[in-house]
């Protein structure tokens, strides 16, 4: 490999001659070899552009001359647009403030602005990058920034339409699915008749729900700490610095981002964050009960539940022929187990904004995003290979409606509780349904029988 030598304040270092990062890149890349993870793409789209508004805004306010600035803006727009990912090499694991990573970015763009200036690839003349791509930045506000634009990026990209498509398929399973009465079950054991479309409605509710608690969270992940620089003072920026590159960010991506109300509370906590993941991991929570109660009501299909069939969409053993597993559910499941964690990492990481800044904001970033995306996609890949052609088997759902010891709830208000109970341990015992031994002992008239072990009727208590 060729090299060729950069510097940094800690002297000369080689690094790799097509790259377009400096010396303190590669210090980076050589001080952590950890995990081999790298921030996620719209991490870095987030990036590039918060440097473009950067350089547009200096630009405006007379800081920045034009043929700097727009050799900026175009390196800027790259990063933005993915063409120098593989540009971006310094582990996630690095520290805590992501200065690394912050200055991975300034210096591929200054060595791609240095390129389309002169011809020549990295360095620091004409652009250099702390003087010129960071002006006005530290990481400190840069990362946050970051931080709360890429994740509102990918709620409104990923996630939030994913759970959107989930809740109308399932309304749709909710309507289809109203006239299949079914038997209810608490603590797995039988319960009063419930309908198939009100327990899909349940289901439906939950995931409108979970949109409701991330859409909540917006408002606090609009607020930018761009314009803080390092403890929130905002030593070394124009007064308006913070203000103009949020409201070109918002114009950018289309969503209200703003400056931060207080720049100490946006750079010392990551709160915003840290509810993010708290709503993230209940959403997860909703979605793994949703995948298991399907994945329950699937089993079978000859000794389960059976009362919904899912769709085939792989053979599930490779010894059992013509098994079929429930495997979207529980693909979802796990992810939803993964969002659980990750959670708890971000909030044992938002304990340590020790006084004036939080270090521990990469790992913060990877696992807020990764749960955002890996939520986002699960999701997606589960309505549209299970719940839309899932289908319900009537026959099977309500055949056991009468054979239910359950059904004996609807007469206690006319027998009394006790009289009720008796009655259950006697249909067990002698292995017969409650109707037939209403019927047997005379305890009711037929009608009157008919009329309280309606089914329908217990899935409506106010139909007379």
């Amino acid at each position: 490999m060729e090299y060729r030598i950069e510097r940094d304040s800690l002297g000369e270092l080689k690094v790799p001659a097509d790259a377009y990062y400096g010396a303190q890149t590669q210090r980076a890349v050589e001080n952590f070899p950890i995990s081999g993870l790298r921030f996620p793409r719209t991490f870095i789209k987030a990036l590039g552009a918060i440097k473009h508004a950067a350089a547009e805004t200096n630009l405006e306010l007379g800081l920045l001359d034009e043929e700097r600035a727009k050799a900026i803006l175009q390196a800027a727009e790259e990063v933005i647009e993915g063409k120098l990912d593989d540009q971006f090499v310094v582990d996630i694991f690095q520290t805590g403030s992501g200065t690394s990573t912050n200055m991975n970015a300034n210096e591929v763009i200054a060595g791609r602005a240095n390129e389309i200036l002169t011809g020549r690839r990295g360095g620091k003349e004409p652009v250099h990058p702390n003087d010129h791509v960071n002006k006005g930045q530290s990481s400190n506000d840069t990362i946050p920034t970051a931080i709360h634009v890429s994740a509102a990026l990918e709620l409104h990209e990923v996630l939030l339409p994913a759970l959107r498509e989930l809740r109308d398929a399932l309304l749709e399973k909710a309507e289809e699915w109203d006239k299949i009465v079914k038997i209810g079950r608490t603590h797995l054991m039988d319960a009063t008749p419930i309908r198939l479309g009100q327990e899909a409605s349940g289901w439906a509710r939950q995931v409108e729900l979970s949109i409701e608690r991330l859409e909540s969270v917006l408002p606090r992940l609009y607020e930018l700490a761009q314009g803080g620089t390092a403890v929130g003072t905002g030593i070394n920026t124009h007064p308006e610095f913070g203000r103009r590159v949020a409201e070109k960010l918002a114009k950018r991506f289309g969503l209200p981002f703003r400056e931060a109300e207080n720049h100490f509370e946006a750079q010392h906590s990551k709160d915003a964050a840290t509810e993010l993941a708290g709503q993230l991991a209940t959403v997860a929570t909703s979605l793994m009960k949703v995948a298991n109660d399907i994945r329950w009501l699937n089993s079978g299909p000859r000794c389960g539940l059976a009362e919904i069939q899912l769709p085939a969409v792989q053979p599930g053993s490779s010894i059992m022929p013509g098994k079929v597993n429930p495997v979207m559910n529980e693909a979802l499941m796990m992810v939803a187990a993964q969002v659980i964690g990750n959670a708890t990492t971000v909030q044992v990481s938002n304990t340590h904004g020790n006084l004036d800044l939080n270090v521990m904001m990469p790992v913060i970033a990877k696992n807020l995003l990764e749960s955002i995306k890996w939520l986002g996609n699960a999701t997606r890949v589960f309505t549209e290979k299970a719940v839309r052609g899932m289908k319900a088997n009537k026959e099977k759902a309500e055949s056991y409606v009468e054979w239910s010891l359950a059904m004996v709830t609807s007469l206690v208000p006319v027998i009394g509780y006790d009289k009720a109970a008796e009655l259950a341990k006697r249909a067990m015992a002698e292995n017969k349904t409650i109707r037939q031994l209403l019927l047997e002992e005379k305890i009711l008239p037929e009608e009157e029988i008919n009329k309280l072990l309606d089914p329908w009727r217990m899935t409506e208590p106010g139909i007379p």
